[in-house]
């Protein structure tokens, strides 16, 4: 019976058998049975067959396994027992622990930073996601260059941790590795520099810009669809939109304004990921706004904010960005958790209780969000000459224009303005 894996040589298939394995280290803050069903849920995500979660009590590291010798035979009797060839740590696992516990289970172990990246190299869709992905693949393997995942020839780029053809002189393949690396930092530094002369040219326009960021599967992309009007992948699936996407929105007061949705955060995401994801992640840093959109009916809903608010800060974005709570999913509620849910959303200051998929409580959202974008805005009076018609129009779309006049050549405008958009209005005109 095929198992999607054959150990030395053979190329991963969609369908193969998985355990996953979570060493329990006792977070107050996770459910472990929460945190095994989101494993799995990934594993799920590239088509893998999870068919044992087992959650192993870890209470001191072993520095050769990670786990004792007796989890370790436990373990091995479900990958036995259930035809499996590929064992999921949920864990940072190092070369030497990979390596021995391959041979201890007899299978396949690749461990969670492994699995995020393998998902992020099935779903990059573009070209510059792809090059972020190979990046990140390559920065993880450089140090673990043990037997059964060199595969730098493969036809995908050099990257994928479930199979490949087989190993090459390790000393090779880490200079291969470390000049295939110098060549995509390099396009990927094209690729920022393209995205800075974007953003300064919206910024000159400039509409204000809101960008969705929340924990994998938030239902951001529902979100998204629903506000624009897109077509952007939304699925019950972890990890379902990598490439971000930008379209224009209409808000109560504000004409024209710009909506990114970002790839979603999840839980000890890889380092090489939040760097390699960088270009792609300056929207965020560059945002007027976040909406933070949280899965209110996930058990570990609160955790899940705090790993999102941890990768916000690695990425430098600063605390005092404006922030919104959009609380998702209130469909998947009962009718005495709704009413709760919304109460303690209406006693918080810039929280929205929602759901994406029903539209149930969007226009509130719209018209919070409005007002967070244009709070703090101050009157000014502007002189236009005559034949502005496009200064004119911007303000008319960027601010709430008062009253307006001919002054001999000149048109004056008493117009409220945020001082970031007076600025920016004061760009344009230079």
């Amino acid at each position: 019976m095929s198992t999607g894996f054959e150990r030395d040589h053979g190329e991963f298939v969609r369908g193969g058998r998985a355990v996953v394995v979570l060493p329990d280290q006792g977070h107050a803050s996770r459910d472990a049975a929460a945190r095994l069903a989101e494993t799995a849920g990934l594993a799920q995500a590239i088509g893998l067959e999870v068919t044992s979660q087992l959650a192993v009590r870890l209470r001191a590291p072993k520095p050769a396994t990670l786990i004792g010798q007796g989890q370790i035979e436990q373990i091995a009797a479900s990958v036995r027992m259930d035809e499996a060839s590929l064992v999921i740590f949920d864990a940072a696992l190092t070369p030497v622990q990979q390596r021995n516990l391959e041979t201890g289970l007899a299978a396949k172990v690749i461990d969670r930073t492994g699995l995020i990246l393998e998902i992020f190299g099935e779903r990059a869709a573009t070209a510059e996601g792809r090059l972020q992905v190979e990046l990140a693949h390559l920065d993880y393997q450089a140090g673990r260059l043990v037997r059964s995942w060199t595969h730098l020839e493969r036809q995908r780029g050099g990257f994928g941790f479930l199979g490949g053809p087989g190993e090459t002189q390790i000393e090779a393949d880490r200079r291969l590795i470390r000049d295939r690396m110098a060549r995509l930092r390099r396009e990927l530094d094209q690729v920022s520099r393209t995205r800075g002369l974007h953003r300064e040219r919206r910024q000159r326009a400039p509409w204000p810009v809101i960008a969705l960021v929340g924990y994998t599967n938030a239902g951001k992309s529902t979100l998204f669809n629903r506000l624009t009007g897109a077509q952007v992948m939304a699925e019950d699936l972890l990890f379902a939109t990598l490439d971000p996407t930008l379209r224009q929105i209409a808000l109560p007061g504000i004409d024209k304004a710009i909506l990114s949705d970002t790839v979603g955060f999840v839980s000890d995401l890889p380092t090489q990921l939040v760097a390699a994801f960088q270009a792609t992640l300056e929207e965020v840093v560059a945002a007027d706004l976040l909406v933070h959109v949280r899965d209110i009916a996930h058990p570990d809903s609160e955790a899940q904010r705090a790993d999102v608010e941890a990768v916000l800060t690695e990425l430098g974005v600063a605390e005092t960005t404006p922030r919104f709570e959009a609380w998702n999913k209130l469909d998947l509620l009962d009718e005495a958790a709704r009413a709760d849910m919304a109460h303690d959303a209406a006693t918080r200051g810039n929280v929205v209780a929602i759901s994406a998929l029903s539209g149930e409580g969007v226009g509130a959202m719209m018209r919070a969000v409005a007002a967070r974008l244009t709070e703090g805005h101050r009157r000014y009076t502007i002189k236009l000459e005559a034949g502005d018609g496009a200064g004119a129009a911007w303000l008319h779309q960027h601010g709430d224009v008062i009253d307006h006049w001919v002054d001999g050549e000149a048109a004056v405008y008493e117009v409220r303005l945020s001082e970031r958009d007076y600025a920016r209005f004061g760009e344009r005109r230079g």
